[in-house]
């Protein structure tokens, strides 16, 4: 049985991550990162990749507890595992060639990026899902201090083409691991915390408890930007919270947000009925919409490579227009056919 909540916590976390993307290709001219639009969009998403890794992790916990439950082999387990991981490592590739810098893009083909994070926390779920709720707890926080001990290891001065190049196999697995774009340091973090909130469904409290500490966490990190006189929250650079590389507050302050979204969803979606059952078919094809965008940002990077940036009016309307279409287009699907897609073929690889 699909948790209405979950589909709408999926829809909302792969919407924000078109919004994002499309205003990075078409990013409106005259906008700098201090502007109260650009920091807007990187709220976004900043969202974005920890809700789609944290419901990521809900739905491997959840898979890897009915495979425990049902006594699986290791034949079997393998059977559920390799498929998955194929095929999202598969996707990566397919993203970075979509969006190849070649062709005006951000990403060089071997880039890896949120795609093989999850393929990490695929390979990963089976070790964790018999940990005690407490177990995890405390290994999401020792992924949340990794960037404490990681330092200049994680790149904190590098550029985007740095962060996204490897050269050889050894790189490669530097970026994967701990100085890429989305690396296992300290982004498993979330997939901990989608597994945590997997089991505290039936008692808030826990989670009550972890966002009140999120944010006191948040309050001495505003108090300690105003005291400096530095940027609260930068993509890159000198600030307080840091997505590339993802730092302990941004970490911190991020996982409470998911918390925040996760209770309230939860709670609308028994109080409010079917209110955001429209965006629940966007849910259910996140990897497949995933993939698609990056075509057509792909095709539009290739168009607009050398031309002048669009005023902000027009940048705007199109990054909302290419972020909402995503609606109407899944529930099509949805309804004509639901049995052409990633998720669909996943289905059938591991059944």
């Amino acid at each position: 049985m699909r948790l209405k909540h979950i589909d709408q916590m999926r829809a909302i976390a792969i919407l924000c991550m078109v919004e994002v993307h499309t205003a990075a290709i078409i990013p409106p001219s005259g906008i700098t990162v201090g502007h109260p639009a650009a920091f807007v969009a990187a709220a976004f998403g900043g969202m974005a990749a920890p809700l789609f890794v944290t419901v990521s992790g809900w739905g491997l916990h959840r898979g890897a507890q009915r495979r425990f439950s049902n006594g699986l082999r290791s034949e079997a387990w393998l059977n559920w595992l390799l498929p998955r991981i194929a095929l999202l490592v598969a996707c990566q590739f397919l993203v970075n060639i979509l969006l190849n810098d070649e062709r005006g893009g951000r990403f060089e083909w071997q880039t890896p990026g949120i795609l093989t994070l999850l393929a990490l926390a695929a390979l990963a779920a089976p070790l964790i899902v018999n940990l005690s709720l407490r177990a995890r707890g405390v290994l999401m926080l020792a992924f949340i201090a990794t960037p404490l001990v990681l330092g200049d290891l994680a790149g904190p001065d590098w550029g985007w083409w740095t962060r996204v190049g490897s050269s050889g196999v050894e790189e490669w697995f530097e970026r994967l691991l701990i100085n890429g774009t989305y690396p296992a340091l300290p982004w498993l973090s979330f997939m901990f915390l989608g597994s945590i909130l997997c089991d505290i469904e039936d008692n808030r409290r826990n989670s009550v408890l972890w966002m009140s500490g999120g944010f006191a966490v948040i309050g001495i990190s505003m108090i300690q930007s105003a005291r400096l006189g530095i940027p609260f929250a930068l993509t890159e650079g000198d600030a307080i919270l840091t997505f590339f590389p993802a730092n302990a507050a941004f970490l911190i302050t991020a996982a409470t947000f998911v918390l925040l979204t996760e209770a309230l969803l939860s709670r609308f979606s028994v109080e409010g009925g079917d209110k955001l059952a429209f965006i629940e078919p966007v849910g259910q094809i996140t990897l497949t919409i995933y993939v698609a965008h990056f075509a057509v940002l792909g095709a539009a990077a290739m168009c607009l490579e050398g031309e002048p940036r669009l005023a902000l009016i027009p940048a705007f309307a199109i990054t909302i227009a290419h972020t909402l279409v995503w609606i109407p287009l899944a529930q099509l699907h949805q309804r004509h056919c639901p049995n052409i897609s990633f998720e669909a073929l996943l289905r059938r690889i591991t059944s």
